[in-house]
Parts: C-alpha cells; sequence; structure tokens
C-alpha cells in the first residue's frame, strides 16, 4: 500500500467558519462540526479537519486540479471578492501565472493559511 496523506488538522481562529469559507472556494461540501473538528472532505482520501485555537499559526496547503476545477475556483474567489496572487508573498497581486505551472494561485483565509492551487492548464 502506498503512503498516502488521510488527514491534516488546519488551525483556525473559529473552525467552522474556517471550514465553511475553505469548502466554498474550493467548491466542496460542508457538513458540520464533528466535536472538537470542522472537518472538509477533499476527496477519497483527505480531510483537512479545522480546529479552533487560541493562536492559530498559519499553514501552506497545495492542492493540483485539473484545468475546469481551477476556473470553479478562480472564478468564486473573484465573486466572494478574496484576494489571490500568483506569489506566495504577493497573494493578493490578482495574477494567476504560476511559476511552477501552467496557472496557479495563492489565497488565505483569516488565521493566515494559505492556500495554493495549481492546475496543468
Amino acid at each position: 500500500m502506498p503512503i498516502t496523506l488521510n488527514h491534516t488538522i488546519v488551525p483556525a481562529h473559529d473552525n467552522e467558519a474556517a471550514a465553511r469559507f475553505f469548502a466554498s472556494v474550493m467548491g466542496l461540501e460542508y457538513r458540520g462540526a464533528d466535536r472538537h473538528f470542522a472537518p472538509v472532505r477533499v476527496n477519497e482520501a483527505l480531510t483537512l479537519d479545522f480546529l479552533s485555537v487560541a493562536t492559530p499559526e498559519g499553514h501552506h496547503l497545495a492542492f493540483d486540479v485539473d484545468p475546469e476545477t481551477f476556473d470553479g475556483i478562480l472564478g468564486r474567489l473573484r465573486a466572494a471578492g478574496v484576494p489571490y496572487g500568483d506569489d506566495p508573498r504577493e497573494p493578493d497581486n490578482g495574477r494567476i501565472d504560476h511559476p511552477l505551472c501552467a496557472r496557479g494561485l495563492y489565497f488565505a483565509d483569516a488565521a493566515g493559511n494559505l492556500y495554493e492551487v495549481m492546475s496543468p492548464a
């Protein structure tokens, strides 16, 4: 069996708000909190478990997506007025000409988590 990532904890000021934000941008479903966590299933193998903490330290989470999914994410970011950019130091420059792929972007949440989305076309 290959090694796969099953879940990871994502720190947040408000776990449910963070989970809703991430799910809405990524086009995923959020079903509500489960004990301490606000889980969002990313795919069959991966769940992000958002956890409320007093002083969250942001993480960097990167996702490969197909072009159609990328277009959906970009559209939802624009519609919600969420800043995005092609550089982790400038995640609000409005560009998608990522240096590692045909199109890519970064966006951040309220806790400073930096999400990266990369598409081959």
